[in-house]
């Protein structure tokens, strides 16, 4: 009789063992902090283009809003000549403000990277982290245009107040791009706000494969600046949509840069 109650004694401490130590080993390993993601697509785009990358980030269990901004992909219907960077850069800010958002990871694309430019120098408060991804990256008082030597484009892709879009043929179905107002382009975007200049920023490359990452950063002005502010260099695989082509890399790209810390200004400097 002693030795079973022995054995019963032994077989509760191996169970109150077995049930304490998963426990243990699950605080040990916490799970990864879930973001609000709000991404900003490019020029003649919509936020039909994340929707794949949006659905991995959200199956990953993180809150994600994809901007369409006026007068493209679904509100088309919304399209003027009227239309300027500043009209869209009160969309983002709306939606960050509207929707109470907090702690955002602010990620933009192509011309997506002067719209966030604004939001940030408006409401950098509400930023936790700003990606540009394959981005423009001005400074204070630049237009897209002046990043690409200052002149406006010319030719029929430039035509009544837009820039057309031929690419996408009568009938396409949408989604499809569609045509923007030049003064999108041409109007120069504020980057000056004390605090807007020390949030922690994450620029990627995607880099095609006939291309080095040597020679993109030689010739990538953006990348130029980014280093300038300390901010991280990421590189990714693929051409200019490669959210399209791998949106699940590009998914687990913006969940790595969250945690990217700019250097200080010597590191920076160093690093040119």
């Amino acid at each position: 009789m002693k030795k079973h109650l022995i054995r019963f004694a032994a077989l509760l401490l191996v169970a109150s063992f077995a049930a304490v130590l998963p426990a243990r080993a699950a605080d040990a390993v916490p799970a990864p902090a879930k973001q609000t993601f709000v991404l900003v697509h490019g020029a003649t785009a919509g936020g039909w283009e994340w929707k794949r990358t949006g659905e991995f980030l959200t199956a990953d269990g993180h809150t994600v809003y994809r901007a369409t901004l006026t007068g493209l992909g679904e509100r088309m219907h919304l399209n003027s000549t009227e239309v300027n960077l500043e009209t869209h850069i009160n969309d983002v800010v709306n939606l960050i403000l509207f929707e109470d958002l907090h702690d955002v990871v602010l990620t933009g694309h192509s011309y997506g990277g002067m719209v966030v430019t604004g939001v940030i120098d408006r409401i950098p408060e509400r930023i936790k982290h700003v990606v540009y991804l394959d981005a423009a990256v001005p400074d204070d008082g630049q237009s897209i245009w002046d990043l690409f030597g200052g002149q406006s484009p010319q030719g029929p892709n430039f035509a009544d107040g837009f820039m057309q879009v031929p690419w996408v043929k009568p009938g396409d179905k949408p989604p499809h791009s569609v045509k923007q107002s030049i003064k999108c382009f041409n109007m120069p975007v504020s980057y000056k706000n004390p605090a807007t200049l020390a949030l922690p920023a994450t620029y990627v490359a995607f880099v095609p494969k006939d291309k080095s990452v040597e020679e993109r950063a030689k010739t990538d002005k953006s990348w130029q600046r980014a280093v300038a502010r300390g901010w991280t260099i990421r590189t990714f695989p693929g051409g200019h949509v490669a959210q399209q082509e791998d949106p699940r890399g590009v998914a687990t790209l913006i969940e790595e840069s969250v945690n990217d810390t700019n250097k200080t200004p010597a590191a920076a400097a160093a690093q040119k």
